[in-house]
C-alpha cells in the first residue's frame, strides 16, 4: 500500500499537475494579488514553504486520519481506490483550479468568481452557504479541539482524575500560539534566509513540545470553549503575517515530521494487514441502520480524497499570499498529495490491528488508534512507545485547532462579501452595509452563531459537516469549470469529478433529511437533531440552486465576450 500510494501520488505530481499547469498556463512575471492588492492584513506576500505550510496545516487536521479510519468497515480497496483516485483526479484538481481561478481573478473568493462568471444570484446563494457551513465547521472542530484539551475525566464511579496527555497537548498549543507571534516579527522584519528561518521554526517547535510535556495545563471543558473562541475571535482579524502563517508554518513541520516518521515505521516494521479488502456494499450501524457503500465512503473520506474546505482555504486565505504564480502547483496540489498521503497512512495504521485488539489496547478514537500504530511501528527501532505515541496525539490535535482559525477567517470573508457587489463604492455605502461589512461585527456574529451551536455537542452535528463539506466541492468544481470556459481555458477534467461528487451529496443529504424527518413524525426531534435538520434542508436547497445556475452557465453555447485572463 505505502510503495503503490508513494509512485502513483508522486506521479500524478510530476505528470499530471504539470500537466494542468502547461494546459491552463501560468506566467511566472505576473504580478500577482499578494502584491498588486497587498494591505498587510490579508494580502501578503509570502515565501512558497510559508504559504505551503499555511495551506497544508489549514487543509489537513484530522480529517484525513478519521475519514479513512471509520471508512475501514468497507475494507481497505474501496478505501485505498477512493484516496488515491479522489486525491489525485478531484481533490488535487480542485485545490488547484480554485487557488488559480482566484489568483487570476485578483484573490477573490469562489464567491466572486461565481459573481464574475455565473451571476450575482449565484453568488449571493454560495456566500450564504458558505457563511452557514463555516458556522458548522467552527462549531464542531471548536468541541473537539476543547475535548483534546479538556484535563479532567471522570470515571463510572464519578471520580475525577487528571488527562496529563491532554494537558500536554493544551500547553503545547498554547506555546504554538506565542511563538506564532514571535516567529510572524522575525520572519516580516529579518533578512535571513528560509534555511535559517526553517532552523528557527523547527527551535521553537522542539521546546514548546519539550516545555508541553513537562508542564500540563489542567482546565476544564467550559474554560477550554471560552479560551478556544476568544483565539479565534483573534486570529479571525489579526493580520495573516503576525498569526496565521507562522504559526501554520510552525504546525506544518510538526505534521510533515509525522508523516516521515509514519512512512519509516511502515516500512521498518512491515506491518501485517488485518483488514479484509471488501466486506459488504451495506454494514449496520450501532442501532441496526444501514450505512451504504455509496454514498457513505465517499462522504467520510473528504479531506484525504476531496474536499470543499479546501477550494475556501485556496481561494480565501492562500492565493492571497501567492508571490508568484508558479507557486501555486506546489502549494495547492502538491499539498492536497501530501493529504492523501496522510489518509494512506491512516488505512494502513487501522489496517494493523486484528480485529479487537485496538479497543483491547484503550484505543478507542480515530486519532487514538493512528497513534497506537505509529507508536508500534517505530518501537521496532526502539524508539519509546509512550514518547512516540504522546507526540503522535499532540500532532493530530495541534492540527484540528490550526483549521479552526482559518475556516473562521473564511467565514467571516463569507458573511463580508454577502452584502458587497463588484460595483459596491466604499467610500458611499449605507450605515447598515458598513456594520455589516465590518471585520470585528462580521466575526462576533459568526462566532456567537458557532458558539451556541457548540454547546450541542459535535457529535449531533458532525454528521452533516461530510454532506455539506463534499457540497461545497461541487459548487467549488462548478465554479472553476464556469471559469475556466469563460476564460477560453480547457475545464473538462472538473466534470466528471463535479458529477460524480453531485451524485454522492445529493444522495447523502436527501438520506439524512428523510432519516431526521421519519424521526421527527415518530419520536419527535431534540435540540440537536433539529438542529441538523434545519441546516440540512438549507444547506440542499442553496447548494441545489448554485449548481443548477453554474450548470446553466457551463452548457451555453453561446461564446463568451470575456477574454482570457
Amino acid at each position: 500500500m505505502m510503495v503503490i500510494a508513494i509512485v502513483v501520488l508522486g506521479g500524478a505530481y510530476l505528470l499530471y499537475g504539470r500537466y494542468l499547469q502547461n494546459k491552463w498556463g501560468i506566467d511566472p512575471n505576473a504580478k500577482t494579488p499578494a502584491y498588486e492588492m497587498e494591505d498587510g492584513v490579508d494580502y501578503v506576500p509570502a515565501d512558497t514553504n510559508v504559504v505551503f505550510g499555511h495551506q497544508f496545516a489549514s487543509i489537513a487536521g484530522a480529517g484525513p486520519i478519521n475519514g479513512p479510519i471509520q471508512a475501514a468497515i468497507f475494507g481497505w480497496l474501496p478505501v485505498l481506490l477512493w484516496i488515491l483516485i479522489g486525491g489525485v483526479f478531484f481533490g488535487a484538481v480542485q485545490d488547484f483550479a480554485s487557488m488559480y481561478a482566484s489568483v487570476k481573478n485578483k484573490g477573490r473568493t469562489i464567491g466572486y468568481i461565481i459573481e464574475e462568471y455565473i451571476g450575482k444570484l449565484g453568488k449571493k446563494l454560495f456566500l450564504l452557504f458558505c457563511w452557514l457551513f463555516c458556522i458548522l465547521v467552527v462549531a464542531a472542530f471548536a468541541d473537539v479541539v476543547a475535548g483534546t484539551f479538556n484535563g479532567f475525566a471522570a470515571d463510572k464511579a464519578g471520580e475525577v482524575t487528571k488527562v496529563v496527555a491532554n494537558g500536554a497537548v493544551a500547553t503545547t498549543s498554547m506555546l504554538f500560539i506565542i511563538e506564532a507571534v514571535a516567529l510572524g516579527f522575525f520572519l516580516k522584519y529579518s533578512k535571513f534566509n528560509k534555511w535559517i528561518n526553517t532552523l528557527v521554526a523547527i527551535a521553537l517547535l522542539i521546546v514548546a513540545i519539550v516545555l508541553g510535556l513537562n508542564f500540563p495545563m489542567y482546565l476544564n471543558l467550559s474554560v477550554w470553549h471560552i479560551i478556544i473562541f476568544a483565539y479565534i475571535l483573534i486570529a479571525s482579524v489579526t493580520p495573516v503575517w503576525a498569526l496565521l502563517q507562522p504559526r501554520d508554518y510552525l504546525n506544518s513541520y510538526l505534521l510533515i515530521f509525522m508523516i516521515v516518521g509514519a512512512v519509516i515505521g511502515v516500512f521498518v516494521a512491515n506491518p501485517a494487514c488485518n483488514l479484509d479488502a471488501f466486506t459488504a456494499f451495506a454494514i449496520p450501524d450501532a442501532n441496526g441502520n444501514p450505512q451504504y457503500l455509496f454514498p457513505i465512503l465517499f462522504v467520510t473520506i473528504a479531506c484525504g480524497a476531496v474536499s470543499g474546505f479546501h477550494s475556501l482555504v485556496s481561494s480565501g486565505t492562500a492565493s492571497k499570499q501567492i508571490k508568484n504564480e508558479k507557486n501555486m502547483l506546489p502549494v495547492s496540489f502538491g499539498a492536497m498529495l501530501m493529504e492523501s498521503m496522510l489518509a494512506i497512512l491512516a488505512l494502513i495504521a487501522v489496517a494493523s490491528f486484528s480485529k479487537g485488539e485496538a479497543a483491547a489496547q484503550g484505543l478507542t478514537t480515530q486519532p487514538q488508534i493512528f497513534a497506537g500504530a505509529i507508536a508500534n511501528f517505530l518501537s521496532v527501532i526502539g524508539l519509546p512507545h509512550s514518547l512516540v505515541f504522546t507526540l503522535i496525539n499532540l500532532a493530530v490535535s495541534a492540527f484540528a485547532l490550526t483549521s479552526l482559525d482559518s475556516v473562521a477567517r473564511v467565514g467571516r470573508l463569507s458573511f463580508q462579501e454577502f452584502w458587497l457587489d463588484s460595483d459596491t463604492d466604499d467610500d458611499n455605502m449605507s450605515p447598515f452595509v458598513k456594520l455589516m461589512t465590518n471585520k470585528y461585527f462580521a466575526t462576533i456574529i459568526t462566532l456567537v452563531l458557532a458558539f451556541l451551536l457548540t454547546k450541542v455537542g459535535y457529535a449531533e452535528i458532525w454528521p452533516l459537516f461530510g454532506s455539506a463539506n463534499q457540497l461545497l466541492s461541487v459548487l467549488a468544481l462548478v465554479a472553476c469549470a464556469v471559469f475556466l470556459k469563460k476564460t477560453k481555458r480547457q475545464g473538462c477534467m472538473l466534470w466528471i469529478p463535479m458529477v460524480f461528487m453531485m451524485a454522492v451529496t445529493f444522495t447523502a443529504l436527501g438520506m439524512t433529511i428523510y432519516k431526521l424527518t421519519k424521526a421527527l413524525f415518530s419520536v419527535g426531534l431534540d435540540l440537536g437533531n433539529s438542529l441538523q435538520l434545519i441546516f440540512a434542508v438549507l444547506l440542499l436547497i442553496l447548494g441545489v440552486l448554485v449548481a443548477i445556475q453554474g450548470v446553466k452557465k457551463l452548457c451555453e453555447k453561446s461564446e463568451s465576450k470575456k477574454a482570457a485572463a
